[in-house]
């Protein structure tokens, strides 16, 4: 186990894990991390399960120091990263010696994990060890915070990997809600058409859309009644502007909802930066089961995916498929002076 001391930390600093599944009841949504896709990739380069709690950067910044050896990995929104001023790799899983200096800085924008061999040994409430901040669990860290790792049984380290394309906005596939019907055809015909981009005002609650032109508001809208809302829902709010419900929102709402991101592209939105293009496409309920169904094996998957930084020959079960010597001239073209 190692100490973990917060020297610097920016705004929107947390401890995050997968959440509290199963309280919808009581008036609790699931919370965690933004990104769960960035939560699986960080354990899978550490060889541990995706339950570990991380730390969650919202483009910010933070500064820590540990006080043991101790695995760490980066993923999510790319930062620079340093230790003790050497550059760290993002997207890849590093030792770190005991008093090491770690400083993260220029995200940006979207949301940056840092995990640790044995995951972060913080208090359990509702079965999570997750900052829920709409809901008062938990808090934002800050300078002068002092955290612990669990036992780490891995060794492995300079593991890499492709991330999936998440960080330059793209389409987000949807279906339909109880009150998409309540739209015109040519309403989420041209929902379908119109570019979006991310609004100032977001954060783990929701984020909130803007596009040139009209709006998308329904007459309709003021007598629907309020009814349980999940991450991913599209509320048309009151001025037209759709807004996606995000890890932390209510779970309840009246604003009238034309669909629901799948999640496994609520990824692709929480970490578009300001100003890339988003597009929404709607699939029907087979589609998204399918590639739900995909998007869950991959992950489950991620491991298989892993290469060494620096490859090592005598850990290349391959190396005869590579041609490590270039310029080879057969003997009988050096006879004939060729």
């Amino acid at each position: 186990m190692a100490g973990i001391t917060v020297q610097r930390a920016g705004p929107g600093i947390t401890l995050q894990d997968r959440g509290r599944a199963g309280y919808l009841a009581q008036g609790l949504s699931r919370g965690g991390a933004a990104d769960l896709l960035a939560l699986a990739e960080g354990a899978a380069l550490l060889g541990q399960d995706d339950t570990c709690a991380a730390i969650e950067v919202a483009g910010s910044f933070v500064t820590l120091q540990v006080s043991d050896p101790v695995r760490i990995a980066l993923t999510g929104a790319p930062m620079r990263a340093r230790c003790d001023g050497a550059a760290l790799a993002w997207n890849a899983s590093h030792m770190l010696p005991a008093g090491a200096t770690v400083d993260l800085a220029g995200s940006a924008g979207g949301y940056s994990y840092v995990h640790f061999g044995g995951g972060i040994d913080a208090d359990v409430t509702l079965g999570a060890r997750s900052a829920h901040l709409a809901a008062g669990l938990g808090r934002m860290l800050v300078d002068g915070d002092s955290l612990t790792t669990g036992p780490d049984n891995g060794t492995r380290v300079g593991q890499t990997f492709t991330p999936l394309p998440r960080f330059d906005g793209g389409t987000l596939r949807l279906v339909q809600t109880p009150q998409t019907r309540l739209f015109a055809r040519a309403e989420l015909a041209r929902f379908q058409d119109t570019t979006f981009c991310k609004d100032a005002r977001g954060n783990r609650m929701g984020q909130r859309l803007v596009c040139d032109g009209a709006g998308f508001g329904l007459d309709a809208g003021l007598n629907i009644l309020s009814e349980t809302i999940v991450p991913g829902d599209v509320q048309i709010t009151g001025d037209g502007a759709p807004f996606v419900l995000l890890a932390e929102c209510q779970t309840t709402g009246g604003y009238p909802r034309i669909g629901t991101v799948l999640p496994c592209d609520l990824p692709r939105l929480v970490q578009a930066p300001q100003g890339a293009a988003l597009k929404f496409a709607f699939v029907d309920l087979e589609q998204a089961v399918a590639l739900e169904r995909a998007e869950g094996a991959r992950r489950a998957g991620l491991r298989g995916g892993l290469r060494p930084m620096i490859r090592d020959p005598h850990d290349m079960a391959d190396l005869l498929a590579y041609q490590l010597i270039s310029g080879v001239t057969r003997g009988d073209d050096l006879e004939r002076g060729t």
